[in-house]
């Protein structure tokens, strides 16, 4: 599975964590990195594993993220990168896809950035192509069905961090 090969291979060596669900849970498909943050927080328990749900504004959490000290950061977020809708992309949030259309208002280049800045950790930004994003419409099943996925994917590995390495 190209997903969980992916992740594994960001994950390597991690020794702690920070997992940043982006989002607006009234706007359908953009709600997919807050919903992935709030079912996170129920299904990982692990000390070495933050999940928070920024909503729309990641920047906020710019100070917590640095005071965790992690070794690696995870945005994810619903990203327009003219896929099909549902399609998942692995991406330097440095990069262009930074600073895309997102319902955030700081480019996420630009904080991450910052916390590159304070930090000597991994970055990734985890995108899903949304197909609808309008006030108060529901999910797609295409995004659900990916968001789902992920999810889960996140779960088997975020809860194994530190433990198989003694």
């Amino acid at each position: 599975m190209e997903m969980l090969e992916e992740l594994e291979k960001f994950l390597k060596g991690a020794k702690k964590v920070i997992v940043c669900g982006i989002g607006n849970d009234t706007r359908g498909d953009d709600a997919l990195g807050v919903l992935i943050a709030e079912n996170l927080k129920k299904k990982v328990r692990n000390p070495k594993v933050t999940i928070l749900n920024c909503g729309e504004m990641p920047e906020s959490y710019a100070g917590r993220i640095i005071r965790e000290m992690p070794s690696h950061v995870m945005f994810i977020d619903a990203v327009h990168f003219n896929g099909k809708p549902g399609d998942l992309i692995f991406a330097d949030p440095e990069g262009t896809l930074g600073e895309t259309y997102s319902t955030h208002k700081l480019p996420l280049k630009l904080l991450v950035g910052y916390l590159k800045q304070n930090l000597r950790a991994k970055f990734i930004l985890i995108g899903i192509q949304p197909k609808q994003i309008g006030l108060f419409q529901e999910m797609s099943p295409e995004v659900r069905k990916s968001m789902e996925v992920l999810e889960e994917a996140l779960s088997l590995l975020l809860s194994s961090i530190g433990v198989e390495n003694p």
